[in-house]
């Protein structure tokens, strides 16, 4: 046990799905029919990003914030049915084996979807405990489906489990327990955090939310509080499970020593009737437009971090990783290219100093989509919307997104130069994919 009180405790709460437009604090709440007062007060304590850039679904995003490797590296890709191989390798370093090294215990409280066999659960993958879904929560609606057949298709399970022992089937997922996954996962995280405290231990929480992944089924106590429907009625939800481990924070006095991470995974939903907003971006999520990539992002660290600002430099979701390293004393892996850059020092005083991001190559499983530098945007893929694709274009699409946020009107014929940084960008990012290539998972090659 560690009594090092003065390392900080970091607390990273993962949405799912919540697009750009959702909440009050960047141009949605109220407007959404879907108040959300508790996060949107977290963004006045903290800095509020505008241009922090996720992957193109689950799988892809979760693996680059634990791994801080571009899923092209790390093999993770896409999403991809329960029963087939899938997850992080046992090569991959991820982030609670790091700062275990450094004294810190840990706790996964919500969706992986990094693994669903004995090997790749989080408990097997250095979290000391985990409660939730191996997968991801559309699985909930297995059960009630006309024809599901359990014995050729598998039966989704809440779980859990512990370091050193194997995880374990708690009950079955269904549409039920979708109402009630959010509550139980606050529950089992006020415990973790109540525990760390009580033995001084410094401590690393992820609590990937269910919400507001489909079927958005609130639950009871929330149902029909909007008026708006079971989306808006979620999205409340949503911020009062963020507003109760806040609140909780408070309660055990850890909040000055707690470096906490709001943000979410993907972009919103293209499925109806549960699509949500990008705000004035175009795009969801499975595209390459800024509507996919561009997600909230908020970072509370009371006298680090200063209070209030909203920045527009650029982060991506690789760079968690290495950032959450540096605030818990680590260092990154020197035997393999890690695509996070530490944002630490940019975020102490964003309004003086610049990210260390100044771009990063944007791939849909294995096609190169797009390539993002400073302001500007080139699509070699053009997507707007789900399935309603041109292909690869022969000559690619320039947006500035500054002047152009909502990717309409391409001025590449005159901005030809933008594509030489690009281009050694994207040359030296596969350069090194090439002298450092992907392992190969022996689950899918067998």
């Amino acid at each position: 046990m560690s009594s090092d009180l003065t390392k900080p405790n970091i607390i990273l709460i993962l949405a799912d799905n919540l697009g750009f437009g959702e909440l009050g604090c960047y141009g949605g709440g109220v407007l959404r029919g879907a108040p959300t007062p508790n996060i949107d007060n977290l963004a006045k304590e903290g800095v509020l990003c505008t241009n922090f850039n996720v992957e193109s679904d689950c799988v892809p995003t979760r693996s680059a914030l634990m791994s801080g490797r571009h899923p092209f590296r790390t093999g993770c890709r896409q999403s991809v049915p329960c029963g087939f191989p899938q997850g992080l390798q046992r090569w991959e370093i991820t982030l609670p084996e790091a700062l275990e090294k450094h004294g810190y215990k840990s706790a996964h409280h919500g969706k992986w979807h990094l693994g669903d066999v004995q090997g790749r659960f989080p408990s097997d993958r250095g979290f000391d405990e985990w409660y939730g879904i191996p997968r991801t929560t559309d699985e909930s609606q297995f059960t009630e489906s006309v024809g599901f057949d359990p014995s050729v298709a598998e039966i989704p399970y809440i779980m859990e489990g512990t370091k050193g022992t194997p995880s374990e089937n708690v009950c079955v997922y269904d549409l039920d327990q979708r109402r009630l996954i959010d509550e139980k996962l606050v529950e089992k995280t006020e415990d973790f955090m109540s525990r760390m405290v009580s033995e001084k231990q410094p401590f690393f929480l992820y609590h990937p939310l269910v919400h507001l992944h489909f079927p958005t089924l609130p639950h009871r106590d929330f149902e029909n509080v909007t008026k708006n429907g079971n989306f808006a009625d979620s999205m409340v939800e949503m911020d009062y499970r963020v507003g109760q481990i806040l609140k909780k924070v408070d309660e055990l006095g850890i909040r000055e020593n707690t470096f906490l991470i709001f943000a979410s995974d993907n972009g919103p939903e293209f499925r109806q009737p549960y699509r949500g907003s990008a705000g004035f971006y175009r795009g969801t999520y499975h595209t390459a437009m800024e509507g996919s990539l561009r997600v909230p992002f908020i970072v509370r660290w009371p006298n680090k971090v200063p209070e209030g600002i909203q920045t527009n430099e650029m982060i991506h979701v690789t760079d968690i990783f290495s950032t959450l390293l540096e605030v818990g004393g680590a260092s990154p892996p020197a035997d393999r290219p890690i695509d996070g850059l530490n944002q630490l020092e940019f975020l102490r005083d964003p309004l003086n100093k610049k990210s260390p991001r100044e771009g990063f190559l944007f791939f849909i499983k294995d096609n190169l989509r797009a390539i993002k530098w400073r302001d500007w945007k080139l699509h070699l893929w053009w997507e707007p919307e789900v399935n309603e694709s041109k292909g690869q274009l022969e000559s690619p699409y320039l947006f500035n997104i500054i002047r152009d946020p909502k990717e309409e009107s391409s001025v590449l014929a005159t901005n030809t130069w933008v594509l030489q940084p690009m281009f050694r960008m994207r040359d030296k990012t596969l350069l090194s994919l090439k002298e450092n290539p992907t392992p190969k998972d022996p689950m899918k090659y067998l």
